[in-house]
């Protein structure tokens, strides 16, 4: 095949364009706000799971302290039964001792609910702080949390114009290359490789691999219409000294 200079320079030019949206869509799936997005979440998931554990052992103490309480009512209603018994002046002589030795019973068992529940109420305090604590640190890694994917959404927003303007580039200049010479560009970007690159020294641009003498000898005799191919990988070969990539 057969192509003026300055299609192959448009031919390397969008093998340019070709390798910025590869960087660009490498750097859309491996960004580093992705990553800082990742660990906070991972780090505000953490919050509110410990946020949760400690709502549950809040739980758990307030159902005990509705039973102690309950309990410590019925004891007093108990005693309240008992006083009123002995005040009443109705209870038999030899019943009285019972009841009186039952009221200090009763006394003993409500000091000892009424500590045990104290010890619990104690717990409790010692908990809700740690839930105001914890709370504010949901709060952080909430506001953390916001501030990354913001940041993550503009750096996405930033390579999708990027993207757009390449995309728009390459058809500007895709449409002035031979449509045989895109072809063979294309055919050769289809099998996995890079389509075009610039002969470097001895070295193909697209591969990076040394040329041996007998093939440069070859590429320096063929004449500069010539479309050449790397006899390493096949890309497309260009030869052109001042081509800024």
């Amino acid at each position: 095949m057969k192509a003026e200079e300055s299609q192959q320079r448009l031919v390397l030019e969008l093998a340019a364009v070709d390798a910025e949206l590869s960087r660009l869509n490498h750097r859309a799936t491996h960004l580093d706000e992705q990553q800082r997005l990742d660990a906070a979440e991972a780090e505000h998931r953490e919050a509110g799971d410990g946020l949760a554990v400690l709502g549950i052992a809040l739980e758990d103490l307030d159902g005990q302290i509705a039973k102690f309480e309950a309990e410590i009512d019925g004891v007093r209603k108990r005693e309240d039964r008992d006083r009123g018994l002995l005040d009443g002046g109705t209870v038999d002589p030899k019943h009285v001792g019972e009841i009186q030795h039952e009221l200090e019973t009763l006394q003993r068992r409500q000091e000892s609910l009424e500590d045990s529940l104290l010890e619990i109420m104690e717990r409790r305090e010692k908990l809700q702080n740690d839930q105001a604590a914890q709370q504010s640190r949901v709060d952080e890694t909430q506001a953390n949390l916001t501030a990354a994917v913001a940041a993550r959404d503009e750096a996405l927003v930033l390579i999708d114009e990027s993207r757009q303007q390449a995309v728009a580039r390459r058809e500007k200049v895709a449409a002035s290359v031979l449509p045989e010479l895109v072809e063979l560009y294309e055919r050769q970007r289809a099998l996995g490789g890079v389509g075009a690159g610039r002969l470097q020294g001895g070295r193909c641009g697209a591969c990076r691999i040394e040329i041996d003498r007998g093939e440069l000898a070859r590429i320096s005799a063929a004449r500069e219409d010539e479309v050449l191919r790397c006899p390493e990988c096949a890309a497309i070969l260009v030869r052109v000294r001042d081509f800024k990539e």
